[in-house]
């Protein structure tokens, strides 16, 4: 199991029976694919799509049936389609149990910056201010470092912020960490690691749960 799949399958078990649930494009699509059997979950995707499925298997994509993120996805039965008004109302109207989102920057205010990369050109933020503003809680997926093995989880947000104090939890393949008023709580910490280890990959200072257990 590669990080980005210990993430979306941890991920997918936080996933409630009746959740309505926007996963943003990138590592947190693949969340669809883990839901475990016997859950209802309805995902939406906010380029106007409710009923998301995981995504297609071998050559059955419908090049007309993409994501947000333009990736290829399969129906549920129930799936409905509609204009991007629709769905933003959705969003704003607070009626999204989670979202989960990338991010290229937490802190431990729980500041999230996803939505420019610096020196390259961006189009905008897409929907990503919204979701963190409307989803009734704010889960980030994302690997635990830069690939020069720079921290994503730093004291204090470097780069344009997509929203202030809003993220609720941090999954990567090393831990789980919740954001509380106290700081960053370290739950869980991955097969293969340890507390030293995680705190030397993150900046922010991190406090260990007395209930510390396994990512599984």
């Amino acid at each position: 199991m590669n990080g980005k799949e210990r993430i979306a399958r941890r991920i997918a078990r936080e996933i409630k029976d009746g959740f309505y649930v926007n996963l943003g494009i990138g590592l947190p699509t693949m969340i669809a694919a883990y839901v475990p059997a016997g859950i209802n979950v309805v995902f939406q995707s906010e380029n106007g799509m409710l009923g998301v499925g995981p995504p297609p298997m071998g050559e059955s994509a419908d090049p007309d049936l993409l994501n947000a993120g333009k990736q290829p996805v399969t129906e549920l039965a129930g799936c409905s389609f509609f204009g991007s008004e629709q769905s933003f109302a959705m969003i704003r109207g607070g009626h999204m149990d989670m979202s989960v989102l990338g991010a290229m920057q937490v802190d431990e205010q729980g500041d999230l910056a996803n939505w420019t990369i610096p020196g390259k050109m961006v189009k905008g933020m897409g929907g990503a201010m919204d979701l963190v503003a409307g989803a009734r809680r704010v889960v980030v997926a994302m690997e635990h470092q830069t690939k020069d093995g720079t921290p994503k989880i730093l004291k204090m947000c470097t780069l344009p912020l997509t929203g202030k104090q809003v993220v609720h939890d941090i999954v990567t393949e090393l831990c789980w960490i919740r954001v509380t008023e106290e700081g960053l709580v370290l739950t869980e910490v991955a097969e293969g690691f340890d507390v030293a280890a995680v705190q030397a990959r993150t900046e922010a200072k991190l406090i260990v749960s007395p209930d510390l257990k396994p990512m599984l």
